[in-house]
């Protein structure tokens, strides 16, 4: 049993030796060989982008780094899960995207503020945080795994076609699939162009509590999507 004497002494020279690791690993960790946060990539736009963040306390319900509230979904890779397309007819007006079941409020952020946010979103994505956040298991695929032969594609595929559906779903290998969402190859065995068209609309309305989002997309653009994706069969 220690006397207080050596007590006192193991205390001191733990904590003196436990203050000098910190110190040490501090400067290790912000030494230029090792800083992970890619700095050099910082530019007016991020620094624009994460004053918002901040002044707009969105940190108050999301997190980025581990940081933040955990009542809505985690942030810090949120520009590889998701295309800047996306992010960006989602920060516009959730709402509108998902009816009923967002409760973001619409900010009214201008085009230029939302590019601030994706900038800063895209940098922060960039960080090396040692594998943080976790995949979570068997979310994503990258393959259907289906080989196709005589498919049917004469027709030219929409350019919105790669910056939102293969946000959620594959073709040809293309993409990253997030569950539940399906593989597109050879959908259109699966379903008419009318259905198609129809569930791109507003999923919501061909099937109650869908989980695919309403994108605010032109009449025009869901008939082009409607006709390549109809396409996407073999005969």
């Amino acid at each position: 049993m220690l006397s207080k004497k050596q007590a006192r002494a193991f205390f001191l020279g733990g904590t003196l030796v436990t203050f000098l690791i910190f110190i040490g690993l501090t400067v290790y960790s912000l030494s230029d060989g090792n800083d992970q946060t890619n700095k050099e990539n910082i530019t007016e736009s991020v620094i624009r982008g994460k004053k918002i963040w901040e002044t707009n306390n969105c940190m108050g319900c999301h997190t980025i780094l581990g940081e933040g509230a955990y009542y809505a979904p985690e942030l810090t890779q949120v520009y590889n899960r998701r295309s800047e397309e996306f992010i960006k007819l989602f920060i516009k007006d959730p709402v509108a995207m998902y009816p009923g079941k967002r409760k973001m409020v619409k900010y009214n952020f201008s085009d230029g503020e939302i590019g601030d946010l994706i900038s800063f979103f895209k940098w922060i994505s960039e960080i090396d945080a040692n594998g943080f956040p976790a995949e979570p298991f068997l979310k994503k695929y990258t393959s259907s795994g289906i080989i196709r032969t005589g498919v049917i594609s004469n027709i030219k595929k929409p350019e919105i076609f790669g910056k939102l559906c293969l946000s959620c779903h594959t073709l040809d290998g293309n993409g990253q699939r997030i569950e539940p969402a399906p593989s597109l190859d050879n959908i259109g065995n699966i379903r008419d162009r009318d259905y198609l068209e129809k569930w791109i609309k507003d999923p919501n309305m061909v099937k109650k509590g869908a989980l695919m989002p309403k994108f605010p997309l032109s009449d025009e653009t869901i008939s082009e999507l409607a006709d390549f994706l109809s396409k996407q069969k073999i005969e």
